[in-house]
């Protein structure tokens, strides 16, 4: 490698890499798709590998550059970190800042949770995305997953700041046309209204009871990968929906929904998620320990 690659030119691959797309990157950046293009040739020229499959809508990387972009990455967290180690009588966390969680989630109870986290760090830049499905936080480039359900990863680090958990509950409307189920076993002969979790099997609700876990498989001619499209359905009256208390409390004490077989729930509880290797980053800790004093004031209650 005769030419070193510049660590301005590692940090714009990222985002070209997360954007799949040189005009989107100039967009997002502020700068000209030709300043895109020619840097990452100096890149390429560089590590003297090819690093991008061109076509005329997007651009992947290619196996060496799926390598450059995981050590990229690395390069740009760790310099983020030295920063941060040597300007830690600042009161403030400033930089960038990707986090990501559940489409439900993310707009009704953390978004509103960090526009006062902006207001408070103005010099932090917050990036937010919303998925409901699983997110690799080191590939896809975040650093906080705020997460309800299960942590299965071993290579993250995981704090609860909230507790919540799932209930059962169906529209008055649904109940006197198809009945009430008395047990759980009932589900299987009801109509149910499945969600594709990012921390579950769909059509597969596990459950907390006084024998213990059960599992139940549910099915009905509805089902959906969003949660506010799910909860919709069941107040319009199609069938029996397991949703975290955040987000039917109002519709139950509206009486929109009706919960049922109490005895049984799920726990979802909150957790920030991160990788291990950003444990020592001020503007993470700053956030997880903020959302955890938002949370406990009142942030996961109905608004």
């Amino acid at each position: 490698m005769n030419i070193k690659p510049q660590l301005e030119d590692l940090r714009l691959f990222c985002v070209v890499a997360r954007n799949r797309s040189f005009a989107e990157t100039a967009r997002e950046l502020g700068i000209s798709k030709a300043v895109v293009s020619k840097r990452m040739a100096l890149l390429e020229a560089a590590v003297q590998e090819k690093l991008f499959h061109r076509t005329t809508r997007n651009v992947s990387l290619t196996a060496q550059g799926e390598i450059v972009h995981q050590w990229a990455q690395r390069i740009r967290e760790d310099i983020d970190l030295m920063g941060e180690a040597i300007s830690r009588e600042k009161a403030a966390p400033s930089g960038l800042l990707r986090i990501c969680s559940s489409t439900g989630f993310g707009r009704s109870r953390l978004a509103p949770a960090l526009s006062e986290l902006a207001r408070q760090f103005p010099q932090l830049e917050i990036q937010v995305e919303l998925f409901d499905r699983p997110v690799d936080l080191v590939e896809e480039g975040f650093q906080l997953d705020i997460r309800l359900g299960h942590v299965h990863e071993g290579n993250v680090i995981k704090r609860r700041i909230a507790r919540n958990r799932r209930v059962l509950c169906a529209a008055p409307a649904y109940l006197a046309q198809y009945g009430t189920p008395q047990t759980l076993a009932d589900l299987q002969n009801h109509r149910c209204i499945p969600i594709r979790e990012r921390d579950q099997d769909f059509g597969r609700w596990e459950l907390h009871g006084p024998a213990g876990v059960a599992a139940i498989k549910v099915s009905g001619p509805l089902s959906a990968n969003n949660g506010e499209i799910v909860r919709q359905w069941a107040i319009d009256g199609h069938g029996i929906i397991l949703r975290s208390t955040w987000d039917v409390s109002r519709d139950i004490a509206a009486g929109l929904l009706a919960p049922l077989l109490p005895q049984y729930f799920q726990p979802a509880d909150v957790w920030a998620v991160y990788p291990s290797r950003l444990s020592v980053s001020a503007k993470v800790k700053v956030c997880v320990e903020f959302l955890e004093a938002w949370f406990a004031q009142g942030g996961m209650s109905a608004a």
